[in-house]
C-alpha cells in the first residue's frame, strides 16, 4: 500500500463522490439500496465497550469508523500503559444481495502533539477474515509537532482483495497509536489522539461491483 501524510488546514469533505452512470463499467457502479455495518467484536484499550462506532456512507462509497476514547499520552496523570493504545474491530458489512465490495484504500485523521525529543507512531491494517493479513501501515511523528493531520493510504488494484460474493466474511481492523517520551522527560505532556466529535476517526473507501 502506499499512503500520503497531510497536517494541518481545513478537513477534506468528508464522503467522496461517486458518479455512476449508464455507460459506466460495472465495477464503477454503487448499489441502489443501502449497505449496512455492524461491530461484532471491539478489543483494545483505544476503544473501550461504546466508545467505537461504525456506519456506511449514504451514497455506499465508504465505511466511517469514529472513537471517543482514543487517545495515547504521557505525562502528569498518564500510566505506563497510556503511551500505547490499540482498537481492534470485526465489523459484519452487510451488501445488498448481488454485489460485492473491496476496500481501494484508507484515510485516518488525529491530533498529535509531541515536544522535543519525543516521537509518536500511528499504525493501520485491515484484511477480510480467512484472507492473507495485509501490510501494516505506519506513520513516525517527530517532536516538536502540534497540529491535526490525515493519513490516506491507497491499495493497488494488484492487492485489492474482493469479499466472496453470497459468503459471510468479518472486515477486520487493526490500528494502534503508540508515544514515546524520549529524551522530552516523562513528565513531558504528549499525545496521540484518533478520537473527534467533528469528523470521524477513520474512512475506508469501497468499491463495488456486481457478482
Amino acid at each position: 500500500m502506499s499512503g500520503v501524510l497531510a497536517a494541518g488546514g481545513a478537513a477534506a469533505a468528508l464522503f467522496a463522490s461517486v458518479l455512476a452512470g449508464q455507460s459506466a463499467p460495472a465495477e464503477a457502479a454503487v448499489p441502489a439500496e443501502q449497505a449496512q455495518v455492524g461491530i461484532i467484536t471491539v478489543n483494545g484499550s483505544g476503544c473501550p465497550a461504546g466508545t467505537a462506532a461504525v456506519a456506511v456512507s449514504p451514497d455506499n462509497s465508504s465505511v466511517i469508523v469514529s472513537y471517543s476514547d482514543y487517545l495515547a499520552r504521557t505525562g502528569a496523570g498518564a500510566n505506563a500503559a497510556d503511551h500505547r493504545k490499540n482498537c481492534q474491530l470485526a465489523l459484519d458489512v452487510r451488501v445488498p444481495s448481488g454485489w460485492t465490495y473491496t476496500i481501494t484504500g484508507a484515510e485516518h485523521r488525529g491530533y498529535t502533539h509531541l515536544v522535543k525529543g519525543a516521537t509518536g507512531l500511528q499504525q493501520s491494517q485491515y484484511y477480510f477474515q480467512g484472507s492473507s493479513e495485509t501490510a501494516v501501515n505506519s506513520r513516525t511523528f517527530t517532536g516538536p509537532y502540534d497540529s491535526e493531520w490525515r493519513i490516506s493510504e491507497n491499495t493497488p488494484a494488484a492487492e485489492q482483495v474482493w469479499a466472496p460474493c453470497g459468503a459471510k466474511r468479518l472486515l477486520n481492523i487493526n490500528t494502534e497509536l503508540r508515544v514515546d517520551a524520549g529524551s522530552s522527560g516523562a513528565d513531558a505532556a504528549n499525545i496521540m489522539a484518533m478520537e473527534s466529535t467533528k469528523v470521524p476517526g477513520a474512512t475506508y473507501q469501497l468499491k463495488w461491483k456486481r457478482c
